[in-house]
C-alpha cells in the first residue's frame, strides 16, 4: 500500500472528508511520528506495533571490489516491532 492508496482508502472510508482533508491528515500524522523519531522517542499504536531507534555501533567493513578494510561508523536506524494482533492476523491471512 502506497501513501496515495492510504488516502484514497481512509477518503472512501470517511465519506465526509475530501481527499484533500484525508491527504493532509495522512501527511500530518506522518510528519508527526517522523519528528518523534528523530528526537528519539518510541511511537506505540496498541494492536499494530511500535517504532523506535536502535543504535548500530560502529565496526569494521570490507570493501566488495577491493577487500580492503573500511571502518563503518556508529549509526541510529529505524525499527519496526509489529504488535500480537498484527503478527496474528497476518500468519492467519497467509494459511
Amino acid at each position: 500500500m502506497t501513501r496515495s492508496d492510504l488516502v484514497e482508502a481512509l477518503a472512501l472510508r470517511f465519506p465526509h472528508l475530501t481527499v484533500r482533508d484525508a491527504e493532509q491528515a495522512v501527511k500530518t500524522i506522518l510528519d508527526a511520528m517522523g519528528d518523534a523519531m528523530v528526537k528519539g522517542h518510541r511511537i506505540e499504536i496498541r494492536g499494530f506495533g511500535s517504532f523506535s531507534v536502535t543504535r548500530r555501533p560502529p565496526r569494521v567493513g570490507r570493501n566488495p571490489r577491493t577487500g580492503e578494510s573500511v571502518v563503518i561508523p556508529e549509526k541510529k536506524v529505524p525499527h519496526f516491532k509489529p504488535g500480537k494482533a498484527l503478527r496474528e492476523a497476518v500468519d492467519a491471512a497467509a494459511t
